[in-house]
């Protein structure tokens, strides 16, 4: 009679479990799982100047590779992946580097937690302001006349306005890093403020120099969150167009920004054959991430 009850009571507890995860399964196929079925379905039909036409074909994925298969020659969708991933990794190595700065400073060089909160919430500052309003902000600066431009022609070390600080691709990595540094900050220093430092003591009480315990214990120990800072910076600088538009003047090329002038031509398929070739790329980057690290612990 007792196993009875305590099978019904598990298997009340499992249906109660499952009652919980439905409105946030229900949202999740909803908002995203419809939405990407949808796009993959998309991908696969025809279309004309005009119109859309439902049915099944691969000529969107043949046209994305096209003039892929000359030898010595890269086509225009494998130097679009590769300034698009130039761009991801050179912005995932400068915020890394800042993310991982900052949050050691956060967390083990000031001491309280009043401080770390006010210094915390500075680094958040910028996020109160719109993205195009901060990206906008750069172009006073960095334009042929703009005020880095006129203090360095003022004190003499130029002659002549420099041209690749506005739309180039320091102008484009500069943005990025501005707008996306914090998604690698918080989970630095969230993994940081968990390790326990009693640790840290011992590794000194030991003779351990402060490198020894920086790479030994502190890296080790936070690398759950430097591979959740990474995803974020990737995913995010994969699919943006808008930050390479600005930035670049409309001059540099990215997948996303390529989608966004396929869509205005009202190339929907093409686009949508684009987009999953576009995760599909993601997907394994962040796999390959996730398989560094079980990043479980840290959710």
């Amino acid at each position: 009679m007792e196993r009875v009850r305590s099978r019904l009571s598990a298997s009340g507890r499992g249906i109660a479990a499952w009652w919980q995860a439905l409105p946030l399964s229900a949202v999740f196929a909803l908002f995203f799982l419809l939405p990407l079925g949808l796009i993959a379905m998309v991908s696969f039909w025809d279309y004309s100047e005009y119109e859309m036409l439902p049915g099944f074909t691969l000529k969107n994925y043949v046209q994305i590779f096209d003039g892929c298969s000359n030898v010595g020659d890269l086509c225009v969708t494998l130097k679009t992946y590769g300034s698009t991933l130039k761009f991801g990794l050179l912005v995932w190595l400068i915020t890394l580097v800042l993310g991982f700065a900052i949050s050691y400073f956060l967390a083990f060089c000031v001491q309280t937690s009043r401080m770390q909160t006010v210094l915390f919430a500075l680094c958040t500052i910028p996020f109160w302001t719109s993205n195009v309003i901060r990206m906008i902000s750069w172009v006073p600066l960095l334009g042929r006349n703009g005020l880095i431009n006129q203090t360095l022609q003022g004190i003499g070390l130029t002659e002549q306005p420099i041209d690749w600080l506005l739309f180039s691709d320091f102008s484009v990595v500069l943005a990025f890093v501005h707008l996306n540094t914090m998604f690698m900050i918080v989970p630095i220093f969230n993994s940081m403020m968990r390790i326990d430092r009693r640790l840290l003591e011992a590794a000194s009480d030991n003779g351990a120099s402060g490198w020894q315990t920086l790479w030994n214990i502190i890296i080790p120990l936070s690398k759950s969150g430097i591979t959740i800072g990474s995803i974020f910076i990737i995913t995010i600088v994969m699919g943006d167009f808008v930050t390479i538009g600005v930035m670049g003047g409309q001059q540099i090329a990215s997948v996303g920004k390529m989608i966004q002038v396929q869509t205005s031509y009202l190339q929907f398929p093409l686009a949508a054959a684009n987009a999953v070739m576009l995760l599909l790329c993601v997907l394994m980057i962040v796999w390959a991430l996730t398989r560094l690290v079980d990043i479980r612990k840290e959710l």
